[in-house]
C-alpha cells in the first residue's frame, strides 16, 4: 500500500498534468481565434484571480502568453480580445525577448503587427532572435518592413546577427534589401563580433541579386571581415571563391574587388576557388590575377591541378603525422592539459530543460515536414532557406534539440557565431547528453575566438563519447588555438 507522501505526490503529479493539458488547449484555441472557447477554458483555470489575471499569469514552458501564440497565427479578433478586454501587456516578453509584436513580425502579420503598435507595442524590442524589423526583413514581409519603416523603427537597428540589411541580405531577400536601401540603410554596418557586413552576407548567400544591389548602392567590395567567421579575416571575394559563384565573382571584379587580397593564411582568391575546384570562379579570377611563380602552369587546369595536388599532400601529411601518435595516450594528455590550463577558468552551465510543452502528433508531423525542406536546402548549401525551414519546424516542436543543431550548424556555414552559440545553447538545454550537441557547441564559440569556452564544450562531449575522434581533434585545436590567441606557453 502508499503511504501518504507517495498518496500525496501522485495525486500532486495528477493535478499537474491537468492543469497542464488545460494550459496546453488555451494556448491551442488562442492560436485558433476561438473566443468563446478560450473563454471557457480561461474559467476553468480561474483560482479567484480574476479571468484577465488568471489569462496573463497563465505562459507555455518557453514564458510564452496567450497573446504571443493568437499573434504568431495573425488572430487579430483574439488579439483584440486579449488587449481590450482583459488588459494583457502587449509588451510581454518571453525567456528570450521575444514580444508578441515580433512573433507577427516573423510570420508576416501586417495587420497585427500595426494593431498591436497602436496599441502601445514597442517594435524596437530586442530578443535573441533580433527585433521586430530583423525578421520581417529576413523573412522578406516587404509591406511589413515598410510598415515598421514608416512608424519610426531604426533601419539600422542592430541585433546579434547584425542590422535588418544584413538579415535580408544573408537570407537572399532581394525586395527587402531594395526597400532597406531606399531608407537610407547602412550597407557598410558590421557585426560587433566577426565585422561580418550586408555584401559578406549576401556573398555567403549566393545571392547574386542582392549583391548587384549593394555593390550599386556602393558597398565596399573590398572591405575585411574578422577572424571570427568561418572563413577566418576574409573579402567578399574570397567568400565568393570559396563558394565558387562565377557570377558574383565576375560582379564584384567589375566592382573593383581586389583579386590580390589574401586571406590569413597567404591565399587568393584564385587559390581558394582552385582548391575547392571551382572552375568557373578560377577561370573569372585568372586574367585578372598577376602569374604566381610557384604555380608551374598558369591556366585554368594548371592552378587547379597543382592547388589541389598541393592540398591532397598536406592533408596526406596531417593524416600519417596523426595515426603516428597514439590515441589513448593523447587523449590522457589532452585531458590533462585542460585541467593545468583553464584551472580557475568559470564555466557556464548548461542547465537542462524542464516542464517542455507538450507537442500534438499534429506539430510533430509539420516540424518534421519542415525539417525535409531544410535538410534539402542545407544539401544545396542554400543556408538561408535551411534556416528559415528549420526556424519554422522549431515554430511546431520547440522540444526537438536537433532542430536548433541543425540550424546552429546552418548559422555557422554563414559565418554567425552568435546565432549559432544561441542555437547550440538551445539544443544542449534540450539534449544534455547528446555529444553533437556539444560538438556544436564549441564550434560556435570557436568562431567567436572563445577557444577555452570551445574546449571546455568538446571537453564535455568527450566525456559523453569518449571514442569521437572529431571531438578530441576539436579539442586539442581549441587548446592549441587558445595558447596562441592569448599568447601563452605550455610549460
Amino acid at each position: 500500500m502508499e503511504d501518504e507522501n507517495q498518496r500525496f505526490s501522485r495525486l500532486l503529479t495528477a493535478h499537474l498534468d491537468k492543469v497542464k493539458q488545460q494550459v496546453k488547449k488555451l494556448m491551442e484555441a488562442a492560436c485558433a481565434g476561438d473566443i468563446k472557447l478560450f473563454k471557457k477554458l480561461a474559467k476553468g483555470l480561474d483560482r479567484g484571480k480574476g479571468l484577465a489575471a488568471t489569462v496573463a499569469s497563465v505562459k507555455d514552458g518557453k514564458e510564452r502568453g496567450a497573446l504571443s501564440f493568437a499573434a504568431t497565427e495573425g488572430q487579430l479578433k483574439m488579439c483584440k480580445y486579449l488587449v481590450e478586454e482583459l488588459k494583457i501587456d502587449v509588451n510581454d516578453r518571453d525567456k528570450e525577448g521575444q514580444t508578441p509584436v515580433l512573433c507577427a513580425a516573423r510570420e508576416g502579420h501586417t495587420a497585427t503587427v500595426q494593431y498591436l503598435i497602436e496599441k502601445g507595442a514597442d517594435p524596437a524590442t530586442p530578443s535573441t532572435s533580433g527585433a521586430a524589423l530583423h525578421n520581417a526583413a529576413g523573412n522578406g514581409h516587404i509591406e511589413l518592413v515598410k510598415l515598421l519603416l514608416s512608424k519610426g523603427v531604426d533601419v539600422d537597428l542592430q541585433s546579434d546577427a547584425g542590422t535588418p540589411l544584413m538579415w535580408a541580405a544573408g537570407l537572399g531577400q532581394e525586395d527587402a534589401v531594395k526597400v532597406l536601401l531606399e531608407h537610407h540603410a547602412n550597407f557598410d554596418a558590421q557585426t560587433g563580433d566577426d565585422n561580418m557586413c550586408p555584401l559578406g552576407s549576401a556573398v555567403a548567400a549566393n545571392s547574386l541579386p542582392c549583391v548587384e544591389l549593394l555593390v550599386k548602392a556602393g558597398a565596399n567590395v573590398n572591405v575585411k571581415t574578422g577572424e571570427a567567421t568561418r572563413y577566418g579575416e576574409t573579402t567578399p571575394l574570397l567568400i565568393a571563391a570559396h563558394n565558387g559563384n562565377a557570377e558574383i565573382v565576375n560582379c564584384l571584379l567589375q566592382a573593383g574587388a581586389d583579386p590580390n587580397a589574401a586571406d590569413e593564411d597567404g591565399n587568393k582568391p584564385i587559390h581558394v576557388a582552385a582548391t575547392r575546384g571551382n572552375r568557373a570562379a578560377v577561370e573569372a579570377l585568372l586574367a585578372v590575377t598577376p602569374q604566381i611563380q610557384s604555380v608551374p602552369e598558369w591556366s585554368v587546369d594548371g592552378v587547379i591541378e597543382f592547388m589541389q595536388s598541393d592540398y591532397r599532400r598536406k592533408q596526406q601529411e596531417s593524416t600519417e603525422a596523426g595515426e603516428e601518435a597514439n590515441y589513448g595516450a593523447n587523449l590522457r594528455c589532452l585531458l590533462t592539459r585542460l585541467e593545468d590550463e583553464f584551472k580557475g577558468l568559470k564555466q557556464e552551465r548548461i542547465i537542462p530543460k524542464k516542464d517542455l510543452p507538450e507537442v500534438t502528433p499534429e506539430a510533430k508531423k509539420k516540424a518534421a515536414d519542415a525539417k525535409a525542406k531544410g535538410d534539402e536546402a542545407f544539401k544545396r548549401n542554400d543556408f538561408p532557406r535551411a534556416i528559415n525551414a528549420y526556424a519554422q519546424a522549431i515554430n511546431f516542436d520547440p522540444t526537438d534539440g536537433t532542430l536548433f543543431s541543425n540550424r546552429s550548424l546552418c548559422w555557422l556555414r554563414l559565418g554567425q557565431g552568435e546565432s549559432a552559440l544561441v542555437d547550440a545553447k538551445a539544443c544542449r538545454e534540450l539534449r544534455p547528453d547528446w555529444a553533437k550537441g556539444c560538438y556544436r557547441h564549441g564550434a560556435a564559440l570557436r568562431l567567436l575566438q572563445r577557444f577555452k569556452d570551445a574546449a571546455n564544450a568538446f571537453y564535455e562531449g568527450i566525456q559523453i563519447d569518449p571514442e569521437n575522434k572529431e571531438l578530441v581533434t576539436a579539442f586539442r585545436e581549441a587548446i592549441e588555438a587558445s595558447r596562441e590567441f592569448h599568447g601563452t606557453e605550455q610549460e
